[in-house]
């Protein structure tokens, strides 16, 4: 990560506690969220516009004045898309990019790094159809880095950073495809 868009220095985070969204019968998905995915108001689209995604994230918003994202970001984690180490999740309506998110994947562990969104409840249905993606593809850890109140509604917890490091080194030692 960086400090913020503007940084040039690239830091490596290994917080005490990480956040983490089980990705067993614990990952919960709201009742009103629940009805609004099964109306299927969006398209729903994987790697398909991942700098887009990336780029979308950095942005500034009401929400948040300064990102963590800056330009060696956008060109290192697209250089990891093109290998196929990292991967989005698009929420589109009428033809245009509403929501999504991005992370990287590794053995069967995903680290979802940003998300955003332009209309009310995108980027939680992009986490709702990434979480359905990983359960399909047999990964086993979904890492939010950090606990949120927006990412403990859906079940996310922190668990310490040994025992992070035991769920990542099994993780990773699986095989698993998010393609």
């Amino acid at each position: 990560m960086a400090e913020d868009a503007c940084a040039d220095e690239l830091l490596w985070f290994d917080p005490p506690q990480r956040g983490v969204i089980p990705l067993d019968d614990r990952f919960h998905v709201p009742q009103r969220l629940a009805r609004k995915v099964n109306r299927r108001p969006f398209t729903i689209r994987f790697d398909t516009a991942f700098e887009e995604v990336v780029r979308s994230c950095a942005a500034p918003s009401v929400k948040r004045e300064t990102t963590w994202i800056n330009e060696e970001i956008v060109s290192l984690y697209t250089a990891l898309f093109e290998r196929g180490h990292a991967h989005s999740v698009e929420v589109w309506a009428e033809g245009r990019l509403v929501g999504g998110l991005y992370g990287v994947s590794l053995g069967a562990a995903f680290f979802g790094e940003s998300m955003f969104s332009r209309v009310t409840d995108a980027s939680k249905i992009a986490l709702v159809h990434l979480v359905e993606r990983l359960r399909e593809k047999r990964f086993t850890l979904l890492d939010t880095q950090f606990l949120t109140d927006h990412l403990a509604q859906f079940g996310a917890i922190e668990i310490p950073r040994d025992e992070y490091r035991k769920f990542l080194a099994e993780a990773i030692g699986k095989n698993a495809s998010f393609g």
